[in-house]
């Protein structure tokens, strides 16, 4: 079995590598062609990509409360209420290839990055966490910090950004009415006709 340690430090590693990737995708599919073949292969792969980074950091929540012991406080469970309904969303959205789940899912994301941005916020100024947390661990309580600046929160932050960087930015309509032009069904044929 794995020390805790180690796994802190590969879910912190698997943190960046999110957020790095979902913001450097964002950047470069503003500025990139959007039939550039890197942008295109993010794009195609968008949903399922949201889907891993969601099911990671539900699964990665799951380990630090089930295995590790790490007592969630309360702004940890009101960002799992976030991610946890994400992971199954996703999954859903990615079979049937629903890129509109951006809107579903838009709430979740919202209050999640709002939540987890205030968690970590706490974390290192602990004076503006006063009455955040009630009976349980404090929110201000920090189990570890990777790297110097990767704690649990900013995992969480992570994974929502990089959700979001998933999801919206995509190329733009005219783009999509093509693609659905350039696939042959009877179904997508009356949708470009209305």
């Amino acid at each position: 079995m794995m020390d805790v340690r180690t796994v802190e430090l590969f879910t912190s590693l698997l943190a960046l590598v999110a957020l790095i990737g979902g913001l450097s995708y964002a950047f470069v599919s503003g500025v990139v062609s959007p039939q550039a073949s890197i942008v295109a292969e993010i794009r195609r792969l968008s949903l399922w990509l949201a889907w891993f980074v969601a099911a990671g950091a539900t699964a990665g929540s799951l380990y630090f409360s089930e295995i590790a012991d790490y007592v969630p406080c309360r702004l940890c469970w009101f960002q799992r209420i976030c991610m946890f309904p994400l992971a199954g969303i996703l999954l859903v959205a990615a079979i049937r290839k629903d890129r509109n789940v951006r809107w579903y899912a838009l709430p979740m994301l919202v209050a999640g990055i709002c939540l987890s941005s205030y968690h970590y916020l706490i974390e290192w100024k602990p004076s503006l966490g006063e009455g955040a947390c009630g009976i349980g661990p404090s929110c201000t309580d920090v189990w570890f910090r990777r790297m110097g600046f990767v704690t649990l929160a900013f995992m969480a932050l992570s994974g929502f950004i990089a959700i979001v960087a998933l999801l919206f930015f995509q190329p733009n309509k005219s783009q999509e009415v093509d693609e659905v032009r350039n696939q042959s069904s009877p179904f997508n044929d009356s949708l470009l006709e209305r």
